[in-house]
């Protein structure tokens, strides 16, 4: 038994949510276009030994448009039932065994969007549609019945597979409801999370809510479905339900609960062999299933078409496996629609899942791998080619911008197809196979593209650098003519590539060169056969088996026969009149060698001739030859041929392709009709006869279906003719209807040369009109122009028309756009338009024409008063009245009567709101002044009147348009005012009207195009309209408003204002490039310190390099990056900030820092002679920055202290070290009054890291700066003695050059870390008594020995006077503030009499913080009167003015602070301090330290010395 026909299918449907489906025992079927093609899967599937064991047994035809929904019933003894839903608002109910509708029903009156059969009830059918109604429908005994639970567009529904009357259902908006049909419909749970489209919903295969693990706290949540609280019941008790949305998420539901209890979130998976798709969040649809015996996993699709099996019970480590794993490219490239389990006979769990890579795919459940593909198409077949090398590989060119090419011939999978698509990107109307070249496939698309594949590799195709102007027809491969034969044989190619396009004209292209250009033909055939004449438009092209003749068909039938090399004109065919299709040449390898010469050729009318060339051919003709006579007609065709093709295994064998929907096998040399087929459901567009089987014929449509049948097999031999005819005619017309939206008609023909009026209505309305699945090319960039836009819920209830191609119609702009692609029941778009053109325009005379449809009587009297009027010699009254009564006689009489008619007309229209026509009337009569008065003082000026105002007169215009202006201000239409006045030449005008308005823009354009360039108006429009965006913050335009008013300082000023980096820079460039130094400076100093705040030292740098007066700042900023880089390598690498991106040169570590800055000056910054130093000394000099407080910012801190440090260097770089000196005290003063210890210490570790002796040495006798010498040594010995002090509060290894132990490591007891680095260094000295005594096993180091006999330095009995005045002043001017304070409030008691009661708590706690806080109860009850106060203030500055300026000057440590520091290291560490020097502290401490600051713990202090 020979094999049965084999189809290659159209692609499944996109964008449904439930178009697939299989039932037990192996069928599975999805929906294509407008049908649903049926696939035994299987031991059963009769597949050949060792090929995958599935095979397409049938189809389900009945629909007239795309099929949205398809559901097997799942009950045993009727797995033959299942139904589908369509969008021409049918439900059908078939058997596939007969493949026969069982019964349908239309109750709904919207799109159908979501369709189920009942797992639990053997006849219901649930349906919904976008409008949000449900139906649900009971075969058995034929009931329906519908509810409406919300008013949204439904995407999908699930009926439950554990209780009857539950169904679930997603919503376009992300919502999910559970309702009770048994309860007309109620809403059992409302399930809120998802806030995207609901693609897919899926119960748990097990009931109950023991398979997943769920936190005991979520477990003791009471039950609240819809805010109330219910009591479980055998419904809401015991089932999962998970939903797949486009927000990416995949949410596991609780039934009982009626919450979600699980959220996984879909991965990024990065495709293998590729980059991730950037728009791929766009095109995501996510489908479910969970399997039977897997309750605790689940199946979901992903982003770029993988499949991940979830582990539910791990959900909160987001563990997935990924399907196909071990096999590279098995996975779908593209996103997936539908997953449906199957059980085959020998039970395998099967999973299948349809794509828009328009693959089918089937999965094995238990190994995760792919089993088989199952190809499909995306278009019209257009053409087919079997390769002459490789035998058996049929190209196949699709609508949908791919090219296909199907190994027949191979026994492991009947479905062996790969497809190409990078280049194409269009439909591929033709394909030609290099005749020895193997893999060689030249392919030619339906913008005039042709191009060559290499099917072998991977490689993108060659293009063509000449295009045709339109559908490239055929291509062929014949040997070169000149230009190209020209040359040696090295030098040419053997064969060349030729196209035929919709233009008309041959191109023959260099396949060794397609970047060259293309030669056309006609050029050389003019030249050789001397043609004067306008050559005929070409449509077919074919070459001799020999290559020695060329055949070009034409579009007006006739067929010419060329003679290379220079195409010589042998002969003309003159026997078809309408357009040629195909023009094939028998082969040469028969048994006849006779019949190489024979001809067949199809064209528009539906009849094949054969012409026998024999004789022209051999007798070579001087002139060329008519031929009218046909060797054979084959006749029996009802429409036009598309394509022909002689059988290779047989002698004068033809089969063709023909519009009627049938492929015709002919015994050509005796005119008889031998096969006829009748598979295909749409026009037949290609047909190839197979190189291996005699028997075997591949035939493809536009119904995008490729058949392979074969010749035997068929039932019939001629094609049909009557009543079949019609019939088959029906068949066809039951594809999918086009969209109602027209596309500009090409006036070419398709491969098989159809009419335009035909073809462009079908097929470019099915493949070019998007979104269609149908019709994509690129991969990369498939999906732009078709990205769905689901169904809206304004769709109208009539059935919606789908898309020829509704094969991949994506779901959403097929029923979006309802109204306007339905052709059943919507008029076209055309009408309203043509009717609106049919309306009657009003009538000028309405009165005069009503008056003449008056009763006879009236006409005749009429008649007769125009009669007496006409002829009476003088009118006497009663003839005037009549007249006057009866105006519209006007038109019959004189002048003056046709004025009054005019007039009563004109009162009419205005009457009835037309001034216009009165308009009009006025202008019959000649009055246009009168038309232009009476429009003006309405207000009812319009262009039209004005452009004819000139006729009346210049004066009368000038008038007219400045009226018309007033008339156009009082509508707010400025512009349009100002460009009337611009007309009458009134320009200053139309800029103050435009500038009053705030059309600035506008007015700015008119005096720059009309006044001079110096007129002072557009200066002030510039300044004007730059300070109302200064205002409202647009600053860059108001810069350029600025600059063209030539004020470049104010556009810097301006765009600096926004202050960020990029504006400063911009405005420093601007202040530059303007000659503006001093601005251009300051502003390039601000956005380096704006860059500085995020740590960006090279944009900082190159900012200060735009000022070459920015020198100095520059070594600031190298100086302050410096530092920065030495602090942050000093702290742990845990607590370190994120690196900045510094200079190469901040990033060595050679030398001391003072060295590394010094280093970088010369050679980065060539800063190097004494003289440059002393340069950007006197530069930095002029900068002043503030004193620095508690409160200022470190980074602002950090650069204060570089700016004198930088003073510093440079100074001892010029050898100024009277300059040096105090610039490096005022760096260390800056970290003391900031609270920044540790600033402090490193500036003296960094920059004297040796002591003050260096300096001292340096500066010699020097007077001037031997005070601020001082200070600087005392602040340098005040840091130390810090750190000996903390080092014996808590010694560790940085603290070992203060302390040595005399304990054993081992013996040591663990101590808490001091933490006093964080506290301020007064609060540390000022609780002595806080620090744990030091233990027996410490004791002070030489080091620290040698510096506390250098604190002598720091009790200055000057200086502790001096600050003891200071510190009292402060106090009284405190204690004065205070006294200010509550004088005030008392004042404010009083003059708040009606107020709140004086012994009011709330007034009381408010004035309680307010009292000020007295370290003692004796101060407190001892109250200090005004005078006091005034005394002790005038002898506390009395004492300060007899101080010499020298000690003023500079800062100097506390004293005291110093002294009690001292004193409690002595109190740690016995005899560590000299006798003499504890006494010296005491007394200071004693005799300065009255103030309130210090009083507590001097008394403190003298108490712990008293004690024995």
């Amino acid at each position: 038994m020979k094999p049965e026909p084999l189809t290659l299918p159209p692609s499944p449907n996109w964008y449904c949510a439930r178009c697939s489906d299989a039932a037990p025992g192996g069928i599975f079927g999805f929906a294509a276009r407008t049908s649903v093609f049926l696939v035994r899967v299987g031991p059963s599937a009769g597949a050949n030994p060792g090929a995958p064991p599935f095979r397409v047994v049938g189809e389900l035809v009945g629909h007239t448009e795309r099929v949205s929904g398809f559901t097997f019933s799942h009950h045993p003894g009727q797995y033959n039932l299942c139904a589908t839903s369509s969008d021409d608002g049918t439900v059908k109910i078939w058997d596939v065994e007969t493949k026969a509708v069982v019964t349908e029903h239309s109750f709904h009156q919207h799109t159908i969007s979501a369709l189920h059969w009942s797992p639990t009830v053997k006849d219901l059918i649930v349906s919904g549609d976008e409008k949000g109604v449900v139906f649900c429908y009971w075969l058995n005994r034929n009931d329906s019945q519908h509810f409406f639970p919300e008013p949204r567009t439904i995407f999908c529904l699930t009926c439950s597979p554990h209780h009857e009357d539950l169904v679930a259902i997603g919503y376009k908006d992300g919502i999910v409801v559970i309702i009770d049909i048994s309860k007309k419909g109620e809403v059992i749970h409302r399930l809120r999370g998802h806030d995207d489209e609901i693609h897919s919903i899926a119960w748990c295969p097990l009931s109950g809510e023991d398979c997943l693990p769920v936190n005991q706290e979520e477990n003791s949540e009471p039950d609240i479905p819809n805010g109330k609280l219910v009591a479980e019941t055998p419904i809401t008790k015991g089932c999962y339900l998970a939903t797949g949305s486009k927000d990416q998420t995949i949410r596991i539901w609780s039934c009982s609960r009626g919450r979600g209890i699980m959220v996984l979130k879909l991965p990024f998976l990065k495709r293998r062999g590729g980059g991730v798709d950037p728009a791929v969040k766009e095109r995501l649809w996510l489908t479910l299933h969970w399997p039977n015996n897997q309750p605790t996993q689940l199946v979901s699709s992903c982003f770029g078409g993988e499949l991940l099996l979830w582990d539910l019970t791990q959900s909160w480590r987001r563990k997935y496996t990924l399907f196909s794993t071990s096999a590279e490219g098995q996975n779908h490239s593209r996103i997936i629609f539908n997953l449906c389990p199957l059980k085959t006979e020998d039970d395998k769990q099967l999973l299948l899942s349809t794509s828009m890579d328009r693959d089918v795919k089937c999965w094995d459940m238990a190994t995760l791998e792919c089993c088989w593909t199952l190809p499909s198409l995306g278009g019209f077949a257009y053409s087919l080619a079997f390769s002459p090398v490789d035998v058996g590989c049929l190209a196949i060119g699709v609508g949908d911008g791919m090219i296909r090419v199907w190994n027949t011939l191979s026994i492991k999978n009947n479905y062996e197809v790969k497809s190409f698509w990078q280049g194409v990107k269009s439909k591929v109307t033709a394909l030609c196979w290099h005749p020895n070249k193997e893999g060689c496939l030249a392919f030619g698309t339906d913008d005039g593209k042709v191009g060559l594949y290499d099917t072998c590799s991977n490689k993108p195709p060659q293009i063509s650098s000449t295009y045709h102007k339109k559908t490239v027809y055929r291509l062929a491969w014949g040997p070169p003519v000149p230009p190209m034969s020209l040359g040696g044989e090295g030098d040419r190619p053997s064969l060349t590539l030729y196209s035929c396009g919709g233009e008309g004209i041959v191109l023959q292209h260099n396949p060794w060169k397609l970047s060259g250009e293309a030669f056309n033909i006609n050029k050389l055939v003019r030249d050789t056969n001397s043609i004067r004449y306008k050559l005929p438009v070409h449509t077919e092209i074919s070459w001799k088996g020999d290559g020695k003749v060329m055949a070009l068909g034409n579009e007006d039938g006739s067929i010419e026969i060329f003679q290379v090399p220079n195409l010589k004109l042998l002969c003309t065919i003159q026997q078809h009149h309408k357009l040629v299709n195909a023009v094939v040449w028998h082969h040469e390898h028969g048994s006849r060698p006779e019949l190489s010469c024979l001809i067949a050729s199809g064209s528009n009318n539906a009849v094949i001739y054969v012409h026998n060339l024999r004789t022209v051919l051999e007798s070579n003709p001087e002139s060329p030859v008519t031929i009218t006579e046909p060797f054979r007609t084959l006749s029996g065709h009802t429409a036009k041929v598309t394509s022909l093709a002689w059988s290779p295994h047989h002698d004068g064998r033809l089969v063709s392709a023909c519009y009627d929907g049938t492929a015709q096998v002919w015994d050509a040399l005796r005119e008889e009709p031998l096969f006829n087929f009748r598979g295909h459901r749409g026009r037949l567009l290609c047909v190839a006869w197979s190189p291996v089987d005699p028997e075997c014929i591949y035939s493809g449509a536009d119904d995008f279906c490729v058949c392979r049948w074969l010749t035997s097999m068929q039932d019939h031999s001629r094609p049909p003719q009557g009543k079949k005819c019609i019939e088959l005619e029906k068949k066809r017309l039951s594809q999918p209807k086009p969209k109602l939206k027209k596309k500009k008609k090409p006036t070419l023909r398709l491969p098989g040369k159809q009419d335009s009026s035909i073809v462009t209505e079908d097929e470019s309305s099915r493949e070019t009109s998007g979104p269609v699945e149908n019709g994509v090319s690129d991969q990369d960039g498939e999906e732009e122009a078709q990205e769905p836009e689901l169904p809206s819920p304004v769709v109208s209830g009539e059935a919606v028309s789908c898309i020829a191609v509704s094969l991949g119609v994506e779901k959403s702009k097929v029923t979006v756009n309802s109204k306007a692609t339905s052709l059943k029941k919507e008029p076209p778009k055309e009408k309203p338009e043509a009717l609106l053109k049919k309306r009657k325009a009003r009538s000028m005379l309405p009165l005069s024409t009503s008056l003449d449809h008056r009763s006879k009587e009236e006409l005749h009297r009429d008649c007769l008063v125009l009669a007496t009027a006409t002829h009476a010699k003088e009118l006497n009254e009663d003839v005037s009245a009549d007249l006057e009564e009866r105006f519209h006689l006007g038109l019959f009489t004189d002048r003056a009567t046709l004025y009054r008619m005019m007039e009563t007309e004109g009162k009419g229209h205005l009457e009835s709101g037309h001034p216009e026509l009165f308009h009009q009337l006025m202008l019959w009569k000649g009055d246009l002044k009168g038309v232009l008065q009476a429009a003006a003082e309405r207000g009812e000026l319009t262009d039209s009147l004005v452009a004819v105002a000139p006729v009346a007169g210049y004066s009368v215009w000038l008038w007219a348009v400045e009226a018309f202006a007033k008339q156009l201000c009082f509508q707010d239409q400025y512009v349009k005012a100002a460009s009337y006045l611009l007309s009458i030449h009134k320009v200053y005008e139309a800029v103050e009207l435009l500038k009053s308005n705030h059309f600035y823009r506008e007015a700015i354009a008119v005096a720059k195009a009309r006044l001079r360039p110096e007129d002072p108006v557009l200066k002030d429009l510039y300044l004007s309209w730059g300070s109302i965006l200064e205002k409202d913050g647009h600053y860059a335009i108001a810069a350029k408003c600025y600059l063209g008013a030539t004020s470049a300082y104010d556009a810097a000023k301006v765009l600096a204002r926004k202050g960020d980096a990029a504006s400063l820079r911009t405005a420093a460039e601007l202040a530059s490039i303007a000659g503006e130094s001093e601005l251009a400076a300051s502003l390039a100093l601000r956005c380096a310190q704006e860059l500085l705040l995020v740590k960006n030292w090279v944009g900082a740098q190159e900012a200060l390099g735009l000022h070459e007066s920015l020198q100095g700042q520059r070594l600031v900023f190298c100086l302050l990056e410096l530092l920065c880089r030495h602090l942050e390598e000093k702290q742990p690498p845990e607590v370190r900030s994120p690196s900045s991106v510094y200079h190469q040169w901040a990033t060595g570590s050679e030398g001391d820092l003072m060295q590394r800055v010094t280093g970088v000056w010369r050679n980065t910054f060539s800063v190097d002679t004494p003289e440059q130093c002393r340069a950007a000394l006197k530069k930095l000099q002029d900068v002043k920055y503030p004193s620095a407080t508690s409160n200022t910012p470190f980074r602002q801190l950090l650069l204060h202290v570089c700016h004198d440090l930088t003073l510093a260097i440079l100074s001892q770089q010029t050898a100024s070290w009277e300059e040096a000196v105090p610039a490096l005290l005022q760096a260390v003063l800056r970290s003391y009054t900031s609270g920044n210890f540790t600033l402090m210490q490193e500036i003296y570790s960094a920059f004297l890291p040796s002591g003050c002796d260096y300096l001292r040495d340096k500066l010699g006798d020097l007077s001037l700066t031997t005070a601020a010498f001082k200070s600087l040594e005392a602040f340098f010995i005040y840091g130390q003695l810090y750190e000996v002090w903390w080092s014996l509060c808590g010694p560790g290894p940085e603290s070992s050059i203060w302390v040595k132990s005399t304990v054993p490591a081992e013996q040591r007891e663990p101590e808490d870390s001091a933490s006093a680095e964080d506290t301020e260094p007064v609060a540390a000295a000022a609780q002595p008594q806080s620090s744990p005594p030091s233990g027996p096993g410490l004791r002070l180091s030489g080091e620290s020995e040698r510096l506390l006999s250098a604190c002598r330095k720091l009790f200055s009995e000057r200086h502790a006077n001096l600050q003891a005045s200071q510190r009292t002043v402060a106090e009284v001017q405190e204690t004065l503030a205070e006294m200010i304070r509550q004088h005030q409030k008392s004042q404010l008691c009083k003059a708040t009499a009606n107020g709140p009661s004086r012994d009011d708590p709330g007034q009381e706690a408010e004035q309680a913080p307010s009292r000020p806080q007295s370290p003692s109860r004796e101060e407190s009850n001892a109250p200090v009167s005004l005078p006091e106060l005034t005394r002790r203030l005038t002898e506390a500055n009395k004492k300060i003015a007899e101080f010499p300026e020298s000690i003023k000057a500079w800062p100097f440590p506390d004293v005291l602070e110093c002294c009690l520091v001292l004193l409690h290291i002595g109190s740690q560490c016995p005899g560590a301090v000299n006798p003499e020097m504890q006494q010296q502290a005491e007394e200071l401490l004693q005799k300065y330290g009255h103030t309130r600051a210090y009083r507590r713990y001097c008394q403190t202090l003298h108490m712990n010395f008293q004690r024995p």
